[in-house]
């Protein structure tokens, strides 16, 4: 159980760190005078400080939708595989219940954009409305074929079996499932060459359209909840797709963790400085590549033998 409470609290704590990382090895590689990896939690501190507005037209749900969105991601958090042999893990942690609360959240960032009423909250609402419409069938898909190779319905139980017994024989379907997962590790959370975190342009911005009107506490308890959704996305690909260390010893696992997530971070980074942002009406390409990857890996899956 300490085991269990250290990793759900860790997770959350290097949460905007993993986010501070990837900006700061960005402008690194764009030969720029990179920001601390730390600044995440500086800017938390300071919208601490700052006093919350609401916009004259926004009601109870606005108020209400801040801690709506923020509390499904904290539940997923505490519902995450082990990363510790032995550790004590939640069994009934499955595709749709992860798919279901993520889904939740982007319900209630929805709504909140479209509470303020103004034509920026209206416009990201809908596109992410639009992009959530595609994500969601294709985490399904991904989630459950891994689950099956995994040998149980239970995220936490599949990924102590890959770790054990990977599945040679489904290595196809495995490759598939990893593609497609990770360009919704991409989608969900608004990085290139989906969305793009750091403009405020009316033509591209998503995410941040829905937020524009946010301040102080409350675009404080946004941001950590962006930070922790990305790193529940990697937690969640590291621990399916790279399914390796969690028998060490519990602090050499520790180790190993924390260098996956690092990894995931240092490939999104990488995508993000060598990729442009698609237009709207592309991105429907790149996630029906995830879908199909999706559909792919369920029906090798099957044809191979269950």
């Amino acid at each position: 159980m300490i085991q269990y409470l250290f990793t759900s609290l860790f997770i959350f704590l290097i949460a905007p760190f993993l986010v501070g990382f990837i900006k700061s090895l960005k402008m690194w590689l764009l030969f720029k005078r990179p920001v601390s990896p730390f600044q995440p939690y500086r800017d938390f501190m300071k919208l601490l400080k700052k006093e919350i507005i609401y916009a004259k037209e926004a009601s109870v749900i606005s108020r209400a939708s801040i801690f709506m969105i923020l509390a499904p991601i904290v539940v997923v958090l505490f519902l995450l595989p082990p990363i510790f042999h032995n550790a004590f893990y939640i069994s009934f942690m499955d595709a749709f219940t992860i798919t279901g609360l993520l889904s939740l959240s982007t319900f209630f960032l929805m709504l909140l954009g479209l509470d303020g009423a103004s034509s920026f909250g209206g416009l990201g609402s809908s596109r992410e409305a639009f992009i959530a419409s595609l994500v969601e069938p294709a985490m399904v898909l991904t989630m459950f074929s891994i689950s099956l190779m995994g040998g149980s319905i239970g995220i936490s139980k599949a990924t102590l079996h890959l770790n054990t017994h990977f599945p040679m024989m489904h290595s196809a379907s495995f490759i598939l499932a990893s593609i497609a997962f990770f360009i919704l590790l991409i989608a969900e959370n608004g990085r290139i060459p989906v969305d793009n975190p750091e403009t405020h342009l009316e033509l591209t911005m998503v995410h941040e359209a829905m937020i524009l009107e946010l301040t102080g506490t409350n675009l404080a308890l946004i941001e950590l909840a962006g930070a922790l959704k990305f790193a529940i996305f990697s937690t969640l690909f590291v621990s399916l797709f790279l399914p390796f260390g969690v028998n060490l010893v519990w602090y050499l696992a520790f180790v190993v963790f924390v260098l996956k997530l690092l990894l995931v971070s240092v490939t999104v980074a990488l995508i993000e400085v060598n990729t442009a942002k698609l237009r709207l009406f592309k991105v429907p390409n790149l996630l029906g590549i995830a879908i199909i990857f999706g559909f792919l890996s369920l029906f090798t899956f099957y044809i191979l033998g269950v």
